[in-house]
């Protein structure tokens, strides 16, 4: 198993959302924290960057709120979102699905449901609920959002753990992220209704291989699916094959923001629809691909009431310049970058309750621009006159969410959902 684990934590890289590097050093040998990184920093696109930067990212988007011609919250937030969600695409996928339940028992404290429901495209969303044994009456509820971690083959069960015999993959992937826990198992004996669902190309969610060309497949099957060599190998064709989903959803008029958040919200309508959770007392939170999905969900959907977003915050001109490279192309929306910057998607849920955790060596963002994405969060809460429901802590250590950040996120979702 200890050979497995480390082929795991050595094809896959473990190290955020893709690849990822390690941080900037100026020729004196420091790390480079200038308010203004473009101007000491190498980017991606070399004499192109400082113009790419000019066209959009030197000043305050058109639909800023820290823009001084917007003085009403509300006024401003129903127009930014209708700007937002246009550019997303967010594409139809009906009413609230019909839920199927698989099983129901009890584990670790909790009781268990393992859930699915089909969706107009796709295999059917496997989910997972979680709340402490003999809860009753309605309770506050938590919508997890898995990462990304360059591994597709799995999604619900990198943050939960059903039983004592996990895949061992995830036992890795679990003590490489978040210390050795299941986080949403955590968050849920503490008196919430948690629920899991795999994210769009996840786990339930993913692309088959028996589902495309053959000349596409790199003679990969999608038969002895658990064991960790074709998990590897299918992660490996995952990733390669990004690029093609982004294309095709482009072409389709939609974004892959657009299409985590068409999903996430139907899964929020079905947590929402459960007689067991109080529908004015919900959160979301995730790290990483997760904290992508945080920002598009806890941005646009009201009904999240407190939101949690571990390690993705940063700036349009973080991706643009120094960082596109470790993240996969699930986190970019043509054309809105002139309109609002990253963070203030984000920024949309003012006045709610609202915390960022970043990791100071975190190798997918640089230093000076999660500093910078803190400033703005920070500006519009205290224009909305919310600064008190805003937050941002800084971790030592890499990309993770570990037990240390869980205890502030919960610490955080106690004080607002209870």
């Amino acid at each position: 198993m200890k050979k497995n684990r480390r082929d795991f934590l050595k094809a896959t890289g473990l190290a955020g959302m893709a690849l990822a590097t390690g941080p900037v050093w100026s020729m004196e040998g420091q790390p480079i924290h200038a308010e203004n990184p473009q101007a000491t920093m190498e980017n991606l696109i070399g004499a192109y960057g400082p113009w790419a930067n000019s066209l959009h990212l030197e000043g305050l988007p058109r639909l800023s709120f820290r823009n001084t011609q917007f003085t009403d919250l509300q006024a401003w937030k129903k127009q930014a979102l209708e700007k937002v969600k246009d550019r997303l695409g967010i594409p139809d996928v009906g009413p609230t699905p019909q839920v199927t339940v698989h099983r129901t028992y009890s584990y670790d404290g909790l009781q268990v449901e393992e859930v699915s429901w089909k969706l107009p495209y796709g295999n059917p969303t496997k989910a997972v609920i979680l709340k402490p044994l003999g809860a009753t009456g309605k309770l506050p509820a938590i919508l997890g959002l898995h990462c990304h971690g360059g591994n597709k083959y799995f999604g619900l069960r990198k943050i939960t753990r059903t039983s004592d015999s996990p895949h061992e993959l995830m036992v890795a992937h679990q003590d490489h992220y978040y210390e050795g826990t299941a986080w949403a198992n955590e968050i849920a004996k503490r008196g919430y209704v948690v629920m899991v669902a795999d994210a769009f190309t996840f786990a339930s969610r993913r692309v088959m291989l028996a589902d495309v060309p053959e000349r596409q497949r790199n003679g990969l099957t999608d038969e002895n699916p658990e064991d960790p060599q074709n998990i590897q190998a299918y992660n490996t064709w995952a990733g390669n094959h990004e690029h093609v989903m982004a294309k095709s959803l482009f072409c389709a008029g939609t974004t892959w923001p657009g299409v985590f958040f068409a999903e996430d919200r139907a899964a929020l309508d079905v947590l929402c629809a459960r007689q067991d959770v109080d529908t004015a007392k919900i959160g979301c939170a995730g790290l990483s691909g997760g904290g992508l999905r945080t920002v598009m969900t806890g941005g646009l959907d009201p009904r999240i009431t407190c939101a949690v977003c571990v390690g993705f915050m940063s700036t349009w001109t973080d991706f643009l310049l120094h960082k596109s490279f470790t993240h996969t192309w699930m986190a970019y929306v043509p054309i809105l970058p002139q309109e609002l910057d990253f963070p203030e998607i984000l920024g949309l849920r003012a006045p709610n309750p609202t915390l960022v955790l970043n990791d100071i060596d975190d190798a997918l963002y640089t230093m000076p621009e999660m500093e910078r994405a803190d400033k703005i969060l920070a500006d519009v809460f205290a224009k909305a006159g919310a600064s008190d429901k805003y937050r941002c802590s800084y971790y030592p250590g890499p990309h993770k969410f570990d037990r240390a950040m869980q205890q502030e996120a919960f610490d955080w979702f106690d004080k607002w959902l209870k």
